[in-house]
């Protein structure tokens, strides 16, 4: 791709409460699943680097942890993480659920949102959920606690409207470098993103009580002779009661999540993989520093 001479660059964050579309929102843009999607709260953890590039600019999307009320060190991490991105990037979204209207969580972002000098779109989401003259009084509620750079409203899911966003954040990014190259998508390692596909089926397929106490690590990624590639994942739960629902009844489960996941994890490798699982037990996890740090959550990241 030959760059324009007035090619504009820079960094931009997803922000807003659990389960209000961040990821799904990712992904819409870059076209892939980078960034895992679940019906339950918290799903992402560590910031994702989507990058959206066109002729004339590059967008690289920061998909934060959901600002929340904390229950542990892993949710301090979550939030940390998620308010640290603000003072780092060129636009900051704040994504709403229309659907949900205006919530105390909301209103927790919006009062951090006031220290932050950088430019904050409302992104309204959802509004394939809503009649269209629910938008104009959601608008003015949001309009009365901030003073945001552009309101859009969109749905991620479909896709409607997010055109029309993606030229309002280009206004807001400076003329500067292409930082990766046009097919790139993510600055993750495969590796990483094939442990959010697994922890991604468990979600789905798990009751209540097991995800927030799932982590997945790949321990082992290599090609064979024979051109597959072979990945061992462990699976930490923090019960031995949870060990026994992650894997069901006869391994029923744990096979159900393999097989969901590789085919995901084929789609994103474009090969085919043999993939092995384990299930762990560490006590606690989420609230040991030491643990946290092994499997990948730092706050300086």
């Amino acid at each position: 791709m030959q760059q324009s001479k007035s090619f504009r660059s820079g960094f931009v964050a997803i922000i807003g409460r659990p389960n209000v579309g961040k990821s799904t929102l990712m992904n819409q843009v870059i076209g892939q699943k980078i960034a895992i999607m679940s019906d339950k709260p918290q799903t992402t953890r560590n910031k994702i680097h989507g990058v959206y590039t066109t002729e004339t600019s590059q967008i690289v999307f920061l998909d934060t942890p959901g600002i929340h009320k904390r229950q542990s060190k892993l949710g301090d991490y979550m939030n940390q993480v998620a308010l640290n991105t603000l003072n780092e990037v060129e636009a900051v979204l704040m994504l709403v659920d229309v659907a949900e209207g205006l919530g105390g969580g909301d209103r927790f972002i919006i009062e951090q949102l006031k220290t932050v000098s950088t430019p904050v779109i409302l992104v309204l989401n959802k509004i394939d959920q809503v009649h269209p003259e629910q938008l104009l009084p959601v608008i003015d509620q949001y309009k009365q606690l901030h003073d945001f750079a552009e309101i859009v409203p969109i749905s991620a899911l479909n896709g409607n409207n997010v055109g029309a966003l993606l030229e309002q954040i280009t206004k807001y990014l400076p003329e500067g470098p292409q930082y990766y190259p046009e097919d790139q998508v993510t600055d993750h390692p495969e590796q990483f993103v094939c442990a959010e596909l697994i922890r991604e089926k468990i979600l789905h397929l798990t009751r209540e009580e097991v995800p927030h106490s799932i982590a997945v690590t790949i321990e082992d990624m290599r090609v064979q002779d024979n051109g597959v590639v072979y990945i061992s994942a462990v699976i930490f739960v923090e019960r031995d009661s949870q060990k026994g629902i992650v894997i069901g009844k006869r391994g029923a489960l744990l096979k159900e999540v393999g097989k969901l996941a590789r085919q995901d994890i084929e789609n994103l490798l474009g090969s085919r993989i043999y993939l092995e699982l384990w299930v762990k037990v560490k006590k606690d996890w989420r609230n040991q520093e030491r643990i946290l740090k092994d499997l990948g959550f730092r706050h300086d990241e």
